[in-house]
């Protein structure tokens, strides 16, 4: 099981695919649905993570933040895994170092998931194998929609090895699942299957193992098709509505509403409507 799609799914892509970044720790394209597709590429390792790897998904989620088109983002894991978590060979031989070694890592980390979240562009997990710690199981938090492949395993992992909990867990665990739930995910370290995963609302959809890519492109293409602006300020709204109350959002939302009303897509889906067709949205 890999995260890439089949080799004639791939050709076909390839051809209709503008390459961002084709080398490195992280590869990044743009295909001709607007669905950007980021992946982790240091499948030797798991999709371990360390300094190059988070230094190279900043830059990548920073790419997409200055590329005009990106209506959707599909985030999957080149190899086996995922993402196995922080890169624990690199870590141990860091020796007396690893503190000021974690600290650099972990602005790094910090700075990868705040941008992916404040993406325009709602972001779909296609996750297989193992998602596990700060990397795999926090990018899992972050994104606004997952797809899991049937075999995939869950793992917060942080305390099990002596660590705390980053990549934002300690607020949007808590917010996915509940806190007694999150505390015992965290404290006990279960490895979730992608049912429990499903049950809990850790993720979205569980699908066949050779199917995760590929739904979760489809997904990212039919999100591509939606309206951009109205995804943009509905993701928005949502993520920033985590530590408020009902009460604080609702100017906003009230104000989001009023300015979206003024928009061809706004336009376009009410006639959509009357008319009994599907809209056809142009981001404007």
């Amino acid at each position: 099981m890999t995260g890439r799609p089949t080799e004639a799914r791939m050709v076909t892509e390839t051809r209709m695919a503008r390459t961002l970044i084709d080398s490195g720790p992280v590869l990044l394209d743009l295909d001709d649905a607007g669905v950007a597709r980021l992946r982790l590429n240091r499948p030797e390792a798991s999709n371990g993570m360390d300094v190059p790897l988070l230094t190279g998904l900043h830059h990548a989620v920073m790419r997409i933040h200055g590329t005009p088109g990106v209506r959707a983002v599909l985030l999957s894991g080149e190899g086996p895994h995922f993402c196995a978590g922080g890169d624990v060979k690199t870590f141990a031989a860091k020796g007396a170092d690893l503190p000021a070694y974690l600290r650099e890592a972990t602005s790094w980390l910090q700075n990868a998931v705040s941008a992916l979240m404040r993406l325009e562009a709602p972001v779909v997990a296609a996750v297989h194998g193992f998602a596990a710690g700060g990397g795999g199981f926090g990018l899992v938090c972050a994104a606004d929609l997952v797809i899991a492949a049937e075999s995939a395993r869950f793992l917060a992992g942080a305390t099990r090895v002596g660590m705390a909990p980053d990549a934002g867990v300690s607020v949007t665990l808590t917010r996915l699942v509940g806190l007694r739930k999150a505390m015992e995910i965290v404290l006990t370290n279960p490895v979730l299957t992608a049912p429990d995963a499903l049950e809990l609302g850790l993720i979205t959809r569980v699908v066949a193992d050779d199917a995760v890519y590929e739904e979760g492109l489809a997904l990212a293409r039919t999100l591509a098709a939606g309206a951009p602006r109205a995804n943009a300020a509905a993701k928005r709204l949502l993520w920033d509505g985590l530590g408020s109350t009902v009460e604080a959002r609702l100017p906003e939302e009230a104000r989001t509403v009023a300015e979206l009303s003024a928009t061809a897509d706004a336009r376009e889906g009410l006639a959509a409507v009357i008319e009994h067709r599907a809209p056809v949205f142009g981001g404007g």
